[in-house]
């Protein structure tokens, strides 16, 4: 179709070439001007009518291949030949060429393109979890679809865009994040208002599909509060700051509701709690980066309006990742450190009001074998934040299998060294088996 739409407009412009070749020849015959002019003007009147004549044609031929065409292809040829259409008067002789038909809309699977616009992203992660050995403590189901979370995305005007993802468990629904971003502030702020994970650190930012390993690590259970983490409703600014050469540099302020997990709770409605992150980053090399942050949290705690909890964090991450070779091979180093200050009455006597001091850390090591294999180690260690004197260890090993990009395999060998009293333990030897899956368009995380 585009061969014979492309035609008429070739030999337009080789026939007035032609004719403006034929009549730049100098004339050696002995004639009058007028003579001659008159020549000229017959010999471009006949190159017209036979290009005339070769478009018409041309024209009867598309007619007949449009007609075994879709309506969008015939419409595409008609704006075409209405493109390359002569000017009026040169062509007298020619029919005139049929008025271009409106372009229609773009369809994708019966609905209109139009439509689709006004919908937004929508995604679903499913996260399926198994575990088998010997765990006192903490033991978990032998199989269960762990969470399920869909995820809406979209952008609702130039100024703001907006997130929602609700996790589907066995036990309910819960809303993990909800909130709108406005992005055009002025002074280079960003501001985000409704429910989300709050900027403490690398894990709590993190959801449980986007994380390298099937659980969380005992400092984050022990610290900060759990899987949930500091999750919870209320306004959280942000901005870049200037930073020295080659370093990246952001600066976030929260203010939320004060309820998150058993880590923070609000006894009153001015029971807000508050967070602060600061993070630096900067490219090493062309394939490594590093990426430090502090981070302070603030709130009530369970046991009422006067007992505070602080926490405070620091993390690092290493990443190694050429660029030739990214989705073969790479390296991340990771380790988090928070300390916890919480007020409460003493464990051993219960009317002695004190704070208890808990001290956690990880390390995380993974390394892309190929394109399909990934393999990683982590070791924890972290206090009790109700009692100083209970310490919890253990290490794991993890191998990841991506079949693609969609879906991802995980075996994971957990072994703990569990305190249940100041000095009796309980070991864990247990293996975890994990099984994502991802469908629809589902944006980024925070990287």
């Amino acid at each position: 179709m585009k061969r014979f739409a492309v035609l008429p407009v070739l030999l337009l412009f080789s026939s007035i070439a032609h004719a403006q070749d034929a009549s730049s020849v100098p004339i050696k015959r002995a004639v009058s001007p007028a003579t001659t002019e008159d020549a000229r003007m017959k010999a471009l009147e006949e190159q017209v009518r036979t290009l005339a004549g070769e478009v018409a044609l041309l024209r009867s031929e598309l007619k007949e291949l449009r007609e075994t065409k879709s309506p969008q292809q015939s419409s595409g040829t008609q704006v075409l030949l209405a493109s390359v259409r002569p000017e009026p008067g040169m062509l007298a002789s020619a029919p005139a060429p049929a008025a271009p038909q409106a372009t229609q809309t773009q369809t994708f699977g019966g609905a209109s393109g139009n439509a689709k616009l006004l919908n937004p992203d929508i995604s679903l992660i499913g996260d399926f979890i198994g575990i088998a050995g010997h765990n006192d403590v903490g033991p978990g189901r032998l199989l269960e679809l762990h969470e399920s979370e869909i995820g809406l995305q979209a952008i609702i005007d130039p100024y703001s865009r907006a997130d929602a993802f609700l996790s589907f468990g066995e036990a309910g629904v819960n809303v993990e994040e909800a909130y709108i971003t406005f992005t055009s502030l002025p002074a280079g702020l960003l501001l985000k208002v409704g429910k989300k994970r709050a900027d403490f650190g690398k894990v709590n930012t993190t959801h449980n599909h986007a994380l390298p390993f099937i659980d969380r690590p005992l400092v984050t259970n022990n610290l900060v509060g759990g899987e949930d983490g500091i999750d919870d409703s209320g306004f959280f600014l942000s901005r870049f700051l200037p930073a020295p050469k080659n370093w990246f540099l952001e600066g976030s302020a929260e203010l939320t509701r004060g309820d998150s997990d058993d880590l923070f709770h609000a006894s009153r409605r001015q029971d807000a709690s508050v967070v602060g992150h600061l993070r630096a980053y900067r490219d090493l090399s062309e394939s490594t980066n590093l990426d430090l942050g502090v981070s302070y949290a603030r709130g009530h705690n369970d046991l009422g309006s006067n007992f505070l909890t602080n926490l405070y964090g620091g993390d690092a991450t290493l990443r190694w990742r050429p660029l030739r070779r990214a989705i073969y091979n790479s390296f991340m180093f990771r380790t988090e450190l928070f300390w916890s200050a919480r007020d409460q009455f003493s464990p051993s006597v219960p009317a002695l009001f004190q704070t208890q001091h808990a001290f956690g850390l990880y390390a995380y090591g993974e390394y892309r074998v190929n394109r399909r294999w990934t393999v990683g180690g982590r070791f924890d260690r972290s206090g009790h934040a109700t009692d100083a004197h209970l310490t919890d260890s253990g290490f794991s090993g993890i191998l990841t299998y991506w079949p693609s990009e969609f879906s991802q395999i995980r075996g994971q060998y957990r072994f703990g060294h569990l305190a249940t009293a100041p000095s009796d333990f309980s070991n864990a030897n247990e293996f975890l088996f994990q099984v994502l899956f991802v469908m629809g368009a589902h944006g980024a995380h925070p990287f």
